[in-house]
């Protein structure tokens, strides 16, 4: 669903700027500039989608700013996020290419008794964000799932069922017990969901990413069902953390960015009894891509581990 609307979007944008900029290719032809008027309509047809692109995100990037974070460090996150726009939103996501079943570990990297892994997506997205950090785990000895969050605009609740399925799925096909699930921005919430609905007797750890655990100020004014849950301090969020006991909270490890421009306020987005590892300079969506980020999710999955800061 989610490629569908991305390719019918983006179809808009390049005709959008396939006819303003022939328009002007034509004005410029009009007035005898006619050796380089050609130019304005490639340039303009592929600016438009690009140059919203960097509308939005710099729009997200002020609302979120800490005022106690230095600019050098927004700048950084700003750079590294646009990529991964760029990349996830333009390139990746329109043109899914899945198996729909487990990718098993690459067979130079097979490591016996590695758990399995759950990866789950967040907010508009699908999982293809996941590219780097599937193809990192599988490389340690991992089988990887990564899910789709569908539909699009619905409860959160709504995806416990869909990733019991999965993570069914994920465990017949492994033989292991239990597995690590992995989760960006909404996805992490999507997680604790299907915990306060399944229990955690399969979970071996629960990673999470991003992910608005008291909500974000950018949902405030969300018209759709599970943005409206990730309000800032949303009574669905106050439900979902007091449904959590200690043994669940200690399984999960939370990794924040102090420069998230989409989660926010960023440093407030901990829950009692989590481990928190918190990065800089990096953007919200580029956590997935980040080579710093992809690294700890793979030592979480791996060996028992200790909060750190990275900066």
């Amino acid at each position: 669903m989610l490629a569908r609307l991305l390719r019918t979007l983006y179809l808009f944008q390049l005709t959008l700027g396939t006819v303003l900029g022939g328009y002007l290719a034509q004005r410029a032809m009009q007035q005898g500039d006619s050796a380089w008027a050609w130019l304005w309509l490639p340039a303009v047809a592929l600016g438009v989608p690009l140059l919203l692109q960097v509308a939005v995100l710099a729009v997200s990037m002020l609302r979120a700013r800490n005022q106690g974070s230095p600019w050098p460090l927004w700048w950084r996150a700003f750079a590294g996020e646009l990529r991964a726009a760029l990349q996830v939103f333009l390139l990746r996501q329109p043109f899914p290419v899945r198996s729909n079943g487990v990718q098993m570990p690459l067979a130079s990297g097979q490591t016996p008794g590695q758990l399995p892994v759950l990866l789950v997506h967040g907010y508009l997205c699908n999982h293809r964000v996941w590219d780097e950090v599937a193809l990192a785990l599988r490389k340690q000895g991992h089988a990887v799932l990564a899910v789709d969050l569908e539909p699009l605009f619905t409860s959160i609740d709504d995806y416990a069922a869909l990733l019991n399925r999965q993570l069914d799925t994920l465990l017949a096909q492994t033989g292991a017990p239990q597995a690590v699930l992995v989760g960006h921005s909404m996805g992490g919430l999507a997680i604790r969901a299907w915990l306060r609905a399944y229990g955690s007797q399969r979970a071996a750890r629960i990673l999470t990413l991003g992910t608005p655990h008291q909500g974000t100020r950018i949902a405030s004014a969300s018209a759709t069902a599970n943005g409206a849950q990730m309000v800032w301090h949303s009574g669905w969020l106050a439900d979902l953390a007091a449904s959590e006991d200690a043994a669940q909270r200690a399984l999960m490890h939370l990794a924040i960015t102090e420069q998230d421009n989409i989660v926010f306020p960023q440093a407030e987005q901990v829950l009692p009894g989590a481990q928190v590892t918190r990065f800089s300079g990096i953007g919200h969506l580029q956590m997935c891509l980040d080579a710093g980020v992809i690294d700890w999710v793979c030592q979480q999955a791996n060996l028992p581990g200790q909060p750190v800061d990275k900066a």
